[in-house]
């Protein structure tokens, strides 16, 4: 229960149904920072919110420490990435370690059923092996579905999961929490990464690894040099704006990053063009046969691939796919076949394709 609608609506769900419901609620950072701000979770006024829906359903609720563990496992790596030049997806690794694993087991330890949780996903039963086994589907609302950052989820963990949002859409489930009586019913949906306010991540960056702030260059994809940076931290492939580089003859994205050197390089839109993404360390989550289509950025629409060998070829070219950014592959476009962190491959020439 992080302390907003969706997880309090799931908690009252499972009251009303008559199960045994406890509610549990990690605390994954400072709550003196984050009481001061709206729009966070799992930390200050967003325990209180938390408890006090439990206090109005009648059910057990316990807040656990969790800021340690979150640190190591989130916000390092999320700097760390940054830092080689990589665009992480910190809400991938929270599901995977802290919420996922970490909360899997202390659910288990507790004796509970299953685990449930507020993901705009579905879990189905497998058509092959039956109500035993779940099936990763996306959420009945398009709009809403966070399969993209759930794609880590092993098969014994989804086993173990209920998602029971994922066949509403949201306004459904605020009728529910009115409904219900829930004093989070009218709060709104959080925009930014729950430990970046503002969305500034840059700043969060900075205060964990200041001389990250350091200048450097950015240059053509020839080496030339066309003007200057303060971080490569500040920049991700795709990025258009805050290159400010003037008098040329046509805009200018951020192509590559080269941590290595410092270098932050700049190109026309065509070299955002990715054909394929390599499978290195794939996480299939059960069987599944048909059309494969790709996601490659959480708001990025789904797209036509097939497998060839290691590679995951795309029909049609992708733009603006950033190396720390996972590909996740769904059959037809509601079972989540699985995902992995992806490294890519630019569309120069049919011979590079297919040789791929």
């Amino acid at each position: 229960m992080s302390g907003g609608v969706d997880s309090s609506v799931v908690a009252a769900l499972a009251h009303a149904a008559g199960c045994e419901a406890v509610g549990i609620t990690l605390q994954l950072y400072d709550q003196g920072a984050a009481a001061r701000r709206p729009g966070a979770c799992c930390a200050g006024a967003d325990i209180r919110d938390a408890r006090s829906v439990a206090e109005r359903l009648g059910i057990a609720h316990y807040v656990v420490d969790m800021e340690s563990r979150f640190r190591e496992s989130v916000i390092d790596n999320f700097v760390d990435s940054y830092a080689r030049g990589l665009t992480p997806v910190p809400c991938v690794e929270c599901n995977k370690t802290v919420k996922f694993t970490d909360l899997h087991a202390l659910a288990r330890d507790l004796g509970a059923e299953a685990l449930l949780t507020g993901h705009y996903v579905q879990r189905l039963p497998c058509a092959e092996r039956g109500d035993a086994h779940g099936e990763l589907h996306r959420a009945a609302d398009p709009t809403k579905d966070q399969s993209y950052f759930l794609w880590a989820t092993t098969q014994a963990q989804l086993d173990y999961l209920r998602f029971p949002l994922g066949g509403l859409a949201k306004t459904e489930t605020r009728a529910l929490a009115q409904a219900f009586g829930l004093v989070v019913a009218a709060k709104p949906d959080s925009q930014d990464i729950c430990f970046v306010p503002g969305g500034d991540y840059a700043a969060v960056v900075e205060r964990i690894r200041p001389e990250l702030a350091s200048p450097g260059t950015i240059v053509d994809e020839q080496g030339r040099v066309l003007g200057r940076h303060n971080g490569i931290h500040r920049f991700t492939v795709g990025q258009r704006r805050g290159l400010d580089i003037g008098g040329q003859a046509e805009p200018l994205y951020v192509v590559g990053i080269d941590a290595a050197a410092g270098n932050v390089i700049a190109g026309p839109r065509r070299s955002l063009a990715v054909a394929a993404v390599r499978l290195e360390g794939l996480n299939r989550l059960g069987p599944g046969d048909g059309p494969l289509m790709v996601k490659v950025r959480s708001m990025a629409p789904l797209a036509p691939a097939r497998l060839d060998g290691d590679w995951l070829l795309f029909d049609t070219p992708q733009y603006g796919v950033a190396p720390g950014q996972a590909a996740v592959a769904y059959v037809g476009d509601r079972l989540v076949l699985g995902g992995t962190m992806v490294e890519t491959r630019r569309a120069t020439a049919e011979a590079e394709l297919s040789n791929a």
